[in-house]
């Protein structure tokens, strides 16, 4: 088995280090105190990141992207994860479920968005409809040669910043062992189409700069060569390329918790208490032993999760457990950061309570530790017909 980096990972691995030091760390103080990016600044990065050519890394070079494999793009991602989500989204990683887009959509949506002339963004949780895709209420019914959508979508994440969404929304009903399901088609619409409002979300203690928004579609006339993929399999196509939203999740993750303790590893062999660093005593040097074991754990399983993929393996449990593991494992790790430095962690002028308070949602977003709980288990359980 063979853990190392090859010459060009470790380049790309430094050069976003580097990006993500020079060009998003001076930044985030004060989109933390005022929770607003600049137009100007968010244009400023994605401009720097389309002449590093990374700008849509996560596409296939024929298309105009840097086409990385899986275990180099989560490495992307990864150090991406270092820094403030609401300046590191102009980076530009347009969501892979374009790559569903054809004829005419591909010049008006797929294209432009990786050539970074065009933001997108995903639409699928409502109000009532998190966890439980097919439960959404946001329907769409056919009206000639077009679809009339009416509903409601929350929770959309820098819908603020898209130019086009990709919404989700429901289309009829089917039979299943489970009982009626509702059919799920995925649309693209986009800023500014009459019935689509984009409105402003709700104000959250993580990630401030990255916004949510609630979308609004009062009978908004969509054509339907404006659907993605095909009537009714909008689930298919959600889960056939959701599974790189959790990995994304996992990999920010860990590079969140590994800029954390380097944070706290020297202020641990520095700070002195009782004439010794506080680091010799053994409250604050096991905890720093759990920190580096339970980061490296979880650097290891997102990294195994993205090499199935690359391998063409099944992947679908391994992507679940980085994402659960990750998402949980950074929680532990802002919190026993915050307990090393003592009430210094606590204050404005660290960057830890900002990192503590980041890594609550990521427990929730883009699949709840419970989802991936489920998946997992189901994946064990269900070839012994449990």
């Amino acid at each position: 088995m063979d853990f190392g980096l090859s010459q060009e990972q470790e380049m790309i691995v430094e050069t976003v280090r580097a990006f993500v030091e020079t060009e998003i760390y001076p930044h985030e103080n004060e989109i933390e105190r005022s929770g607003i990016v600049p137009p100007e600044l968010g244009r400023e990065i994605q401009r720097k990141c389309i002449e590093l050519g990374f700008y849509a890394c996560n596409f296939p070079e024929e298309i105009g992207g840097a086409g990385l494999d899986h275990v180099t793009f989560t490495l992307v991602e990864r150090e991406l994860g270092r820094g403030s989500l609401g300046l590191t989204v102009f980076f530009g990683r347009p969501s892979g479920i374009l790559m569903a887009c054809e004829g005419e959509q591909r010049e008006r949506y797929l294209l432009p968005a990786v050539r970074g002339e065009k933001i997108d963004a995903l639409a699928i949780t409502e109000p009532d409809a998190g966890s439980d895709m097919r439960g959404m209420k946001c329907a769409a019914r056919r009206d000639g040669g077009d679809f009339v959508l009416n509903g409601t979508k929350h929770f959309i994440s820098h819908a603020d910043v898209a130019d086009f969404v990709i919404v989700f929304a429901a289309t009829g009903e089917e039979e299943t062992s489970k009982g009626i399901k509702k059919k799920i088609t995925a649309f693209l619409v986009d800023r500014g189409t009459p019935g689509f409002e984009i409105l402003k979300g709700y104000d959250s203690v993580s990630h401030r700069g990255y916004h949510n928004s609630t979308l609004s579609f009062t009978d908004c006339r969509i054509p339907e060569a404006q659907v993605l993929g095909e009537v009714h399999r909008g689930f298919d196509i959600a889960n056939q390329w959701l599974y790189g939203t959790r990995l994304t999740v996992a990999a920010t993750c860990v590079g969140r918790a590994r800029r954390v303790f380097e944070m706290a590893l020297p202020y641990a062999a520095e700070r002195k208490q009782f004439g010794k660093p506080i680091g010799a005593n053994q409250g604050v040097s096991f905890k720093l032993a759990d920190m580096i074991t339970e980061i490296d754990a979880a650097d290891w399983l997102t990294l195994a999760a993205a090499w199935r993929i690359d391998a063409g393996l099944a992947a679908d449990r391994q992507i679940a457990s980085a994402k659960l593991y990750a998402s949980e494992m950074l929680a532990r790790v802002t919190d026993e950061a915050i307990q090393i430095f003592g009430g210094m962690g606590l204050m404005d002028d660290l960057p830890l309570a900002r990192f503590w308070r980041d890594a609550r949602v990521e427990r929730i977003w883009d699949g709840t530790s419970e989802i991936q709980r489920h998946i997992i288990s189901r994946d064990l359980l269900r070839p012994l017909g449990a």
